[in-house]
């Protein structure tokens, strides 16, 4: 009777319930464990960002109180699961979805739009904190904003552009001046030595601005011509007397030992003798050098010259330096420089800006028109 029994037990199929080691009838409470083997973790839903955490030691909600969100439900207490159901604390929320307080907003006061998920919100937050102003002064930002700024000193009204001005006006100064200085020089060029003597008789600051001009555009050249006039009489004896006709600024007499008489049209030295240079105030005979740098001027060459015959000593020396391009034909010139009593020593046409000649006194100057005594005027183009 028992082995037909136990056969019968034997052949009878178990339950689902009895295979699972639960008593028949009988519901397994959530979190309960099986027989030999540990109990199972339900997965619960995933705790949403803003959702308070339930604090430690709160009370479970009764059945007809709202359960708080992080509360298990047998307990009362603990974690909300994560997102694979292992008790995982939810995603911290970034920085900048945190309020002052520390509680976090709802996407939608965020100002994020709904259905972000979370790398697509981590993203965001991090283009802006990309995006905010530079940090505070002590190297912290701000979560909100800070106590104004006391106002600070009014900043002052922008400078004037005086440099940008000051080079317009020098520019135009300088146009001025260049202009003024070739219509001086033309003057010069195209009248006679009396002429030119009235002209900066009543007008002494023509004379001072002609000479800035022309001391600009000599000052261009590689060599001034009357440093080498300097040298020549160095290697000579300082005993000998010499005449500057058209001084200037009294260069030649400041750098040699010898006596000087200078004669100009404007005194721009107090050594300078004002008269024409056609008629200087010299007994005849009286001085062993005559000198012309840069300053045969004028439509009576033939006059200037024979008055540096008249004051020269029998066998004294004429110098002449002279812009270049005035010379229209050299042999022509000191063929007529030959009826006016020069014999030529030397001549120096080396030089593209200008030439030396250098003669002797040989006697009087004859009477008569010396037709190759022609020089071009020296005339300035407009730059």
């Amino acid at each position: 009777m028992f082995a037909e029994q136990g056969w019968d037990d034997a052949a009878e199929p178990l339950p689902r319930s009895a295979r699972a080691g639960r008593t028949p009838g009988k519901r397994r409470l959530p979190g309960a464990a099986r027989d030999g083997e540990a109990a199972r973790k339900r997965p619960r839903k995933r705790k949403k960002a803003g959702e308070p955490r339930a604090a430690a030691g709160e009370l479970p909600a009764g059945p007809d109180e709202p359960r708080q969100v992080g509360q298990r439900p047998d307990t009362g207490t603990g974690t909300a699961p994560g997102p694979g159901g292992r008790g995982e604390p939810p995603p911290r929320p970034g920085p900048l979805s945190m309020p002052a307080d520390g509680a976090a907003e709802p996407a939608e006061e965020r100002g994020e739009p709904a259905g972000l998920s979370r790398r697509q919100r981590r993203n965001r937050q991090k283009r802006l904190r990309q995006q905010e102003p530079s940090a505070a002064p002590d190297g912290e930002r701000g979560s909100g904003p800070g106590p104004p700024e006391p106002p600070g000193p009014a900043e002052a009204p922008p400078e004037p552009r005086s440099g940008r001005a000051a080079a317009l006006r020098a520019r135009m100064e300088e146009r001025l001046l260049g202009a003024r200085f070739r219509y001086l020089n033309q003057q010069l060029y195209t009248g006679s030595s009396r002429d030119a003597a009235r002209l900066f008789r009543d007008d002494p600051a023509a004379f001072r601005l002609y000479h800035r001009g022309f001391e600009r555009q000599v000052r261009r050249w590689p060599e001034r011509p009357v440093q080498r006039i300097v040298r020549y009489l160095r290697r000579r004896p300082a005993s000998l007397v010499v005449a500057d006709f058209g001084c200037g600024d009294c260069t030649l007499a400041a750098s040699v030992k010898n006596q000087v008489h200078c004669f100009d049209l404007v005194p721009l030295s107090p050594r300078v003798t004002v008269c024409d240079m056609a008629k200087v105030p010299l007994a005849a005979e009286a001085v062993d050098v005559a000198v012309f740098c840069l300053a045969l001027m004028g439509t009576n060459l033939q006059e200037i010259l024979a008055e540096a015959n008249r004051v020269l000593k029998l066998g004294g020396t004429l110098l002449v330096a002279e812009v270049a391009s005035r010379f229209e034909d050299t042999r022509a010139f000191l063929r007529a420089m030959t009826q006016l009593g020069f014999k030529t020593v030397s001549k120096d046409l080396s030089s593209s800006y200008f030439y030396v000649l250098e003669f002797t006194k040989t006697g009087p100057a004859r009477p008569g028109p010396a037709p190759g005594l022609r020089l071009r005027p020296c005339l300035y183009k407009r730059r």
